[in-house]
């Protein structure tokens, strides 16, 4: 089906299941443990033997020889691969070969072979027997001590207006450099998978988000027909973009199977999730702004440098700055330099996150220069065309409403302007305030539905849950579009025997997933009314019936001859090229800063969002909440600390690497506004998932300022960098 704009007869606009709060249909299994991830496929693969990965000791060089004597003769232990024993890989669409490396080393932990045994401890201690010897060359490790090196890209856009000269004459000027350092996703569920070979045909029962891109890839790896791979994710636990890609696990745990002949299983340990898959890149960026004295930004330039290894993206941090104000002359520039660490990729909010935990601070600092409050004057320098093409406007956008309704209802008004004013005894308490941006992504996104004669309906996509709700919505869609009640619904999911969808990822996947379920619900509701004999005019499907006309019929009926299944994919014209399509919104925090130690205490948090229509407000709140808290681990104890001598991230665990936990969250308040967006698919949605994370560090910052007086630039916002400026107790 193609999609020009949403019809005004539209089932969806009825409401009557899509758009209400209701509990996610997969609830009960996650909370008693019923439901089967992929490291616990056993009743699919009995009899799986397990695999312990070998990764890289050095960061960058060669490896001179492998001695795997010792390790075979270990007890338990089947097959041993390496890059020699599995032959050439093939070079998938996110340089799937080098998930296997010899004799190359491009980063410390790149994995290096996979020991296979009886029990997993005996793969592990086997494993431990393995003699590497390398060739160790000197690496680039330093982002800070590489950036004269680092490189635009070739189709990096080109500066609009006259920038240097504006900025040099504005009255009022910003020019300040931010510092974020890199994340990693820190997901719950590991990198995990289960391999099996049925003579030529593969298995593999993975932890991955978009399932058709990675049976691509590792039908490429391997050098098989892409349809003898099938892969099956029913269940994830956590993604936030690590598991949009083959990785490590898949690929070992199928060269395992292979050289063992009978089922192997991998699971990745934290040191390899933070070493060897793909983690959020550290950034520099330098924000320059200028404007007039009441408060218009004349000028504005943001330009940002990361790393990566060679052949990989760079972290876009200046995206949302196209984009958010405006501003007649510009200047945005991505530059990336080559570094020899774990590969940096997409991680929640790729580009907006980190951009904007630094614009949203200079926008703060801008203000203040001018003696305007933060949010009105964001409000001023709001546009409604694209700030770099003026002949293309926003298909919605909000962002005004957003700032107003979150600073009534939080309380904006009480803000003591100057900071380091309010105290609550021991602490120093603050508010701070920034906006939120991502954009509307449209992939094209396809579904199965089968009708029984039950009246029963059946939703069949590739489409995958990382815990967002995605069973819930579509079972939403298709209960709207059929006239069926939620318990007339079975809905599967993640598996690539099925229509392929968007995939999870972006914050598309709600919009587009179920846009795509909405197409097959068309081409089925058109299959019913035929083989009802209903005739010609508009049908009603509701309460299980279909009705055209004054003739009625069970919707069952149609399926008494035989189940009727209906297949179609929602594919996109050019909407999103005639209209910008984002998402805005605004973040709202207060926080006490303890005047002596510097402990810092988020103690409200708001999001205001606009993101079309908020298909079940529950599952989107969940991942409202879900983003701000994650924000408050970018805002104060979220770093990979680099060892800049050996390459590697030091703090590869839990116990190191901080995240928040319960005792770290106060309250917290979500609002939607009453939005539909005709122009970006039939169901009027957008995506909220990776909106709820962007400007919260900034937010948290600028309040953390408000409270001391202390601006931080370099995240995240510890005791270090508070200390030597806070006042006297």
């Amino acid at each position: 089906m193609k999609f020009d704009k949403a019809a005004t007869n539209n089932p969806i606009d009825q409401l009557k299941v899509v758009g209400r709060p209701l509990n996610r249909i997969d609830g009960a299994l996650k909370t008693t443990g019923a439901a089967t991830y992929a490291y616990e496929q056993h009743k699919a693969a009995p009899d799986a033997a397990y695999g312990c990965v070998i990764g890289a000791a050095i960061a960058k060089g060669r490896i001179e020889s492998m001695d795997l004597a010792e390790a075979r003769r270990a007890p338990g232990v089947i097959a041993i691969v390496t890059a020699e024993s599995a032959g050439k890989l093939g070079k998938g669409n996110f340089n799937t070969a080098k998930l296997l490396a010899g004799p190359d080393i491009e980063h410390y932990h790149q994995a290096i072979g996979l020991v296979v045994a009886e029990s997993f401890e005996q793969a592990r201690s086997a494993a431990q027997l393995v003699k590497v010897r390398y060739a160790e060359e000197k690496g680039k490790y330093d982002l800070a001590a590489v950036m004269s090196t680092a490189t635009l890209p070739k189709d990096a856009p080109p500066a609009i207006g006259d920038f240097a000269g504006v900025y040099a004459d504005a009255p009022v000027r910003l020019d300040a450099e931010y510092t974020t350092p890199g994340h990693t996703h820190a997901m719950m569920e590991p990198y995990a998978s289960i391999a099996a070979w049925k003579g030529d045909q593969l298995t593999v029962w993975t932890s991955n988000q978009m399932i058709d891109w990675t049976r691509t890839d590792l039908a490429t790896t391997l050098g098989i027909p892409k349809e003898k791979v099938r892969l099956v994710s029913p269940f994830i636990g956590g993604g936030f973009g690590g598991k949009l890609f083959l990785r490590s696990d898949a690929v070992l745990a199928a060269l395992g199977a292979r050289a063992a002949k009978r089922p192997v299983k991998v699971a990745l340990s934290r040191p390899f999730i933070a070493n060897n898959t793909t983690h959020r890149a550290s950034t520099i960026q330098r924000i320059r702004i200028g404007a007039t004295r009441d408060g218009a930004i004349t000028a504005i330039a943001h330009e940002t440098w990361t790393g990566n290894l060679p052949g990989g993206s760079p972290e876009d941090a200046v995206q949302q700055t196209r984009l958010l104000y405006a501003g007649a002359n510009r200047l945005m520039a991505t530059r990336m330099a080559l570094l020899d660490l774990p590969e940096a990729n997409a991680m929640r909010a790729p580009g907006e996150a980190p951009g904007l935990m630094a614009l949203e601070i200079a926008m703060d600092e801008m203000s203040e220069k001018l003696k305007i409050d933060p949010v009105r004057f964001r409000i001023i320098n709001d546009t409604k065309v694209d700030p770099e093409k003026k002949d293309r406007h926003f298909s919605q956008r909000s962002l005004i409403e957003c700032l107003r309704t979150g600073a009534e209802r939080f309380g904006w008004k009480n803000r003591q302007a100057q900071p380091g004013k309010t105290r609550d005894g021991r602490w120093l308490v603050g508010m701070g305030v920034a906006a939120a941006f991502r954009n509307n992504l449209l992939l094209k996104s396809g579904a199965r539905v089968r009708l029984d004669r039950d009246g029963r309906v059946t939703v069949e996509t590739d489409m995958t849950d990382i815990g967002t709700g995605s069973y819930t919505i579509i079972a939403q869609t298709a209960a709207e579009m059929l006239g069926v009640g939620m318990d007339k619904v079975s809905v599967r999911l993640g598996d690539s025997a099925f229509p392929v969808s968007s995939g999870s990822g972006g914050q598309f996947g709600a919009n587009c997933s179920t846009a795509g379920v909405y197409a097959a619900c068309v081409k089925l509701r058109e299959a019913v009314v035929l083989r009802l004999g209903l005739g010609a005019g508009e049908a009603l499907f509701a309460d299980g019936q279909v009705r055209v006309g004054a003739r009625t019929a069970q919707l069952g009926r149609a399926a008494e001859s035989g189940e009727i299944v209906a297949e179609d994919s929602m594919e996109y014209g050019d909407l999103d090229k005639k209209f910008q399509q984002s998402t805005f919104g605004a973040h709202f925090v207060e926080v006490g800063v303890d005047a002596a130690t510097g402990e810092v205490r988020v103690r409200r948090m708001l999001a205001v969002c606009a993101a079309g229509r908020i298909l079940n407000p529950k599952t989107a709140r969940s991942q409202v909440i879900g983003a701000m808290t994650m924000g408050v681990g970018s805002a104060l104890m979220e770093e990979l600390v680099v060892d800049k001598r050996a390459g590697f991230f030091v703090n590869h665990d839990l116990a190191g690497y901080e995240v928040p936990v319960h005792a770290d969250i106060p309250k917290q308040e979500v609002i939607f506004l009453d939005e539909t967006d005709p122009l970006s698919s039939p169901m009027k949605a957008k995506g909220i998932g990776e909106l709820g994370l962007c400007g919260v560090g900034a937010a948290i910052a600028n309040a953390v300022y408000n409270a001391t007086g202390v601006r931080v630039r370099d995240y995240p916002v510890t005791l270090d960098k508070l200390l030597p400026g806070l006042p006297p107790v």
